[in-house]
């Protein structure tokens, strides 16, 4: 990502998570591509989200360390054919669960975000699937957890 990640490799352990003194945050780089589908048989690696989260140790999204964490949970939506989206990852109190986790493009108005499926019951490990819910569809798109990384390794989204 062009904007908001840069110095993340630099932060990323600085961040500590509340109640265990010196324990390192898991801010990770996960890259999501489109499982198989009627339109992608094979699925599509060209098409997905490149993301920096806050994951606990059993690749779950942690509420907690993205508190702390928010201003560096960035995301970027890739998709063959079309420009780069560039966003963030924001967690909100209510819905399914009590809470939504969702990308947000745009800080000021809601009509853009795009929800996932339970996101947070949801563990962030290769070959594990999620489901995201695109701008303007009802409909969710599988995907597939195609690598996770501690974020302060190679590049930035």
């Amino acid at each position: 990502m062009s904007h908001g990640t840069h110095g993340i490799d630099a932060i990323a352990s600085r961040f500590v998570r509340p109640g265990k003194p010196g324990a390192p945050a898991t801010l990770h780089r996960v890259t999501l591509t489109l499982a198989r589908c009627p339109e992608h048989p094979d699925g599509s690696a060209g098409r997905g989200y490149e993301i920096v989260a806050p994951l606990s140790p059993d690749g779950r999204l942690d509420s907690v360390l993205w508190r702390d964490a928010r201003d560096h949970c960035r995301v970027r939506r890739f998709w063959t054919g079309e420009r780069d989206r560039h966003g963030r990852l924001v967690h909100r109190a209510g819905g399914d669960g009590g809470a939504t986790w969702l990308i947000d493009y745009e800080d000021w108005t809601n009509e853009y975000d795009e929800p996932g499926y339970r996101l947070g019951t949801h563990a962030f490990i290769e070959g594990e699937y999620v489901s995201i819910r695109e701008t303007g569809d009802e409909v969710y798109r599988t995907f597939t957890v195609a690598r996770v990384d501690a974020a302060g390794v190679g590049g930035h989204p």
